[in-house]
């Protein structure tokens, strides 16, 4: 694996004030650096995807915000400082502007990332 600093990370996404810059870090791994305005939500951009939700797994650090987590056992909250585990099957909506890092199976997380791509336009 190597290191990487988000500032050197290609953006996938840009606009309306999201950002998501992605780049394999090696091990099957790609590091995903997300920011997200308060009221953005990623469900919309999910919508062909099984039950209108990502099916990749992230393990990651929430860096600012507030964030909601839907998934279809319910929603969950999680907060800056916190780390966590998404399992597959969740969408993200920005409760606050919210930045952080995660990590994820690299070519299961690219194809989820070109569907977001074609549903945002």
């Amino acid at each position: 694996m190597k290191a990487v600093m988000r500032k050197d990370v290609p953006v996938e996404i840009e606009g309306d004030g999201v950002e998501l810059r992605m780049q394999d870090i090696g091990g099957d791994l790609e590091v995903a650096f997300v920011r997200l305005p308060q009221g953005a939500d990623m469900q919309p951009a999910l919508k062909d995807e099984p039950d209108g939700l990502c099916q990749v797994p992230h393990w990651g650090y929430m860096f600012k915000g507030r964030l909601k987590m839907r998934t279809k056992e319910g929603d969950k909250v999680y907060e800056a400082g916190e780390a966590f585990y998404w399992a597959p099957g969740h969408a993200p909506e920005a409760l606050e502007d919210c930045e952080y890092v995660d990590f994820s199976p690299a070519r299961e997380f690219e194809e989820v990332i070109d569907h977001i791509k074609s549903n945002m336009g």
